[in-house]
């Protein structure tokens, strides 16, 4: 046969080859009939043995030439003989550490591994590989299916520890709520097959599926990024998916698509779908429209190893292949661990309720270690006994306990932070001094000399330049560049992303400019000494759920930087509710971990519609408690400065949520003098220097509050104080009670906001404003209750605000009239 007939065959099978392939161990995924497949001779036969078989690979999609030829190459050469008794160890450990917690635990959920224990195996493979191309780190990311499993065996925590969770132990010993046991993150280190040892974190993660992944990709970015250039090969992310939630969980694909992303990028993740071809009771045809769980990863041009999780030696094959084309292309790579549940969804399940005929197949099945044992011809009965020994000397151990494990060691970078309840101890002075601010203006509104500037941004500029000259009113786009520029000069880097971020929504950033000839961008704020730390800014995907989770990741392990996300508008930013409300709220409550993460909302009522007005604050002050978050809303460019070097210097971290300006961004109200950007602090509320014998107190925040002082101004009103309440979490109770304190006279005290009175921070801040009154009523102005944020209707906002304007000044008898 020609040399090129030969190379036909083997490139049909390279093409169609995985479609005829045996994976499924019980055999309800049917080989597919391919036409180019329908080959006879040993030349076909010898294809059909290598892409045919337990092991199949998808990568014709790939465009690059020697790409595809990497993997040919390797999956056509004669696969390196396996360490069978390492392989055995772990499946054998897998197995009974399952069975064990099934006897001393009986209906208790665990969500058992058992019919996919070749993970142990796999992530044996990957890591080990990793190791000798130069690993030092490995982030894990996984749901809830044998996360226990791997704690123990993958992460290295003890089994007492692991016991000790299933124990009633001293409700107090619990950090926070806490959460449960297969929710925990744990942090260790993991021995590889040459003896390495690898530092090992699996992040902790909420029962709402894959929303981990981008969390995870942003802390293993943020660990390369503490390493320099060298962090994509000393840090590696593994990611794990169930495969009903890999193919229906919109954030799973989000997060595949930032792989290529400038400001996104890891050196590619190790993604392993643990594929028990059923989701809790539902079969494969109803969860996804493709034949595999995987096929979403096909908009890559990356790899997909599809493997039998009951030929062991084929899934540590798999798993070398995966990690050394991980660390050739730096590139995502996907394993599709194809086995079963031999259990029901948790444990506590019955599934011969929906899967009769699957079941009865399963339960003939005997245990994965037991039937490789068999066929290699080993004998466990003395590695088994010494293993149940150990486990039975652990559970004693753990009944023992009387505080339970936390599972994870700190590093040494968040030592010096702090969470917990607020403390006055832990301000900071954020003003700069006005020399400083000059320098810095004048560094950021500077171009290099054969750098063609647009026009309209050459006029932004030399205006910018006059703000830090002092001589014209600094913008909040000025005030933002001014707290990144003095960050970074003392040390502290900078990251924001988001949709547009670069330029800004509103126009109003600039923080790249783009030559007019070549298209070559420029940062000024990354060119301002040599010395100072990194200042990042990146364009993210159209994703809110992905990339805040990133961010939030990032924020986990570089704690010392300001790291922030910026939504187009506030109100896409429930797009990303689940990452809000499991981690960035909840995060510290449950897992112990605190985050710096500063969310930018562009918030406010301008006549734009129902999606382009409200950030939804009701929901960040429903979410708040036990200082869990800081929630405010500055209402000019200075006090928007000293917030952000507030959030980046002081040592108490929590995540930051900012309802930024849009119309405010160049208000010649909402603008500071330079003067300002040098006084010590921001200021949780502003008082009225204005009026000093009011007889009425207003109480708002944000772009109404301007609206407000113009109104009085048109009505020549002398006795009403506007106050300005800048932070709406935690609540300002000292400077609130002082303000009503010595403005005693005041008989009307009302709470204005935009909002509809069933949104907003009506709910919250009148209560708040009632208990400090002194049994002085407080009243409220605000839209009528509505299921929608805005009026779609210009006109009808119009004139919806111009009836606010005039309730606020209405005495309260003209106000019920």
């Amino acid at each position: 046969m020609a040399a090129t007939d030969k190379e036909k065959i083997l490139e049909a099978f390279r093409r169609w080859g995985y479609l005829q392939a045996d994976l499924d161990p019980l055999g309800h995924l049917k080989p597919l009939p391919h036409p180019e497949l329908a080959l006879d001779g040993p030349e076909a036969e010898r294809a059909r043995r290598i892409y045919c078989g337990k092991l199949a690979v998808e990568f014709a999609h790939i465009p690059e030439p020697e790409r595809r030829r990497w993997i040919a190459e390797r999956m056509e050469a004669e696969p390196p003989e396996p360490d069978r008794q390492r392989i055995l160890d772990f499946l054998l450990r897998a197995e009974v550490f399952e069975q064990m917690l099934q006897s001393r635990y009986p209906g208790t959920k665990r969500f058992s591994i058992e019919g996919v224990a070749a993970l142990l195996p796999l992530l044996d493979a990957v890591l080990s590989t990793a190791g000798e191309l130069g690993a030092e780190q490995a982030v894990l990311a996984m749901s809830h299916r044998g996360r226990l499993n791997v704690v123990l065996h993958i992460v290295g925590r003890s089994a007492v520890e692991l016991f000790a969770g299933f124990e009633d132990v001293d409700p107090r010993s619990v950090l926070g709520s806490g959460d449960v046991k297969y929710h925990l993150g744990a942090t260790g280190s993991f021995r590889t097959a040459q003896g390495r040892k690898l530092a090992i974190h699996l992040v902790s993660n909420p029962s709402h599926l894959e929303a981990v992944d981008p969390v995870a990709l942003g802390r293993a970015r943020a660990k390369q990024d503490r390493l320099g250039s060298d962090g994509p090969r000393r840090v590696l992310p593994v990611l794990m998916h169930g495969d009903a939630a890999f193919a229906g969980q919109g954030i799973a694909a989000e997060t595949l698509n930032l792989c290529g992303v400038e400001g996104f990028t890891v050196g590619g993740a190790v993604h392993i779908i643990v594929n028990n071809l059923i989701g809790f009771t539902t079969n494969p045809e109803e969860l996804h429209s493709s034949r595999f769980a995987a096929d979403v990863a096909k908009r890559l041009p990356i790899p997909i190893f599809h493997v039998n999780a009951e030929d062991p030696e084929a899934v540590v094959r798999a798993g070398r292949l995966a990690t050394e084309y991980r660390y050739t292309f730096a590139s995502p790579v996907v394993v599709d661990l194809i086995g079963f549940r031999r259990h029901g969804h948790s444990e506590v399940d019955d599934p011969t309720i929906t899967q009769p005929v699957r079941y009865r197949k399963i339960e003939a099945r005997p245990p994965l270690y037991q039937a490789y044992a068999r066929a290699i011809g080993a004998d466990t009965e003395r590695a088994e006994k010494a293993f149940r020994a150990e486990l039975e000397a652990a559970h004693r151990q753990a009944t023992r306990l009387e505080k339970k494990p936390t599972l994870r060691d700190f590093p040494a970078y968040w030592h010096p932070f702090r969470g917990g309840r607020y403390r006055p101890d832990y301000e900071v002075d954020t003003g700069v001094p006005a020399r400083k601010l000059r320098d810095i203006a004048e560094a950021i509104t500077t171009v290099p000399p054969v750098f063609h500037i647009h026009p309209k941004v050459k006029r932004l500029l030399e205006e910018r330049a006059r703000m830090g000259r002092g001589e014209k009113p600094v913008d909040f786009g000025m005030a933002e560049a001014l707290a990144f520029g003095s960050l970074v000069l003392e040390g502290v880097p900078v990251r924001l992303s988001g949709q547009d971020s670069r330029r800004g929504t509103f126009n109003q950033r600039h923080a790249v400019l783009y030559d007019t000839e070549t298209e070559a961008p420029y940062i000024p704020l990354a060119h301002l000494d040599r010395k100072q730390a990194r200042f990042e800014i990146y364009n993210s995907t159209l994703s809110e759920a992905a990339v805040l989770g990133y961010e939030y990741g990032y924020s986990r392990d570089y704690p010392e930087a300001l790291v922030c996300w910026e939504a187009q508008f506030g109100d896409f930013a429930n797009n990303a509710q689940a990452i809000i409300d499991q981690f960035i709220s909840a995060g510290e409550e449950k897992w112990g971990l605190l985050s710096g993460l500063v969310l930018l909302l562009p918030h406010g009522y301008e006549g734009q519609g129902p999606e382009h007005s409200s950030a939804r604050i009701e929901r960040f002050l429903q979410l708040a408690a036990r200082d869990n978050i800081q929630l405010a809303q500055p209402s000019t460019a200075a006090q928007y400065f000293h917030l952000l070097r507030r959030q980046a210097l002081r040592k108490w971290r929590k995540p930051l949520v900012v309802f930024t300006p849009k119309s405010m961004l160049r208000h010649p109200d909402a603008s500071s003098p330079l003067e300002e950007f040098s006084r010590k602090r921001f200021l949780a509320v502003l008082p009225d220097a204005e009026i000093s014998t009011p007889a009425r107190l207003l109480f708002a925040t944000g772009k109404i509050l301007h609206e407000l002082r113009r109104e009085r101004r048109r009505r020549r009103d002398r006795s009403t104080a506007i106050i300005a309440i800048e932070q709406l979490y935690p609540f300002p109770h000292r400077e609130v009670e002082t303000i009503l304190e010595h403005h005693r006279k005041a008989r009307e005290i009302l709470w204005v906001q935009e909002e509809p009175a069933n949104m907003g921070a009506l709910f919250y801040v009148v209560p708040e404003l009632e208990r400090l009154a002194g049994g002085r009523p407080v009243r409220s102005v605000k839209r009528s209750p509505g299921a929608s944020p805005a009026t779609g209707s210009a006109r009808a906002h119009e004139l919806e605000q111009k009836t606010l304007l005039t309730l606020a000044f209405a005495s309260a008898s003209d106000a019920l009239s």
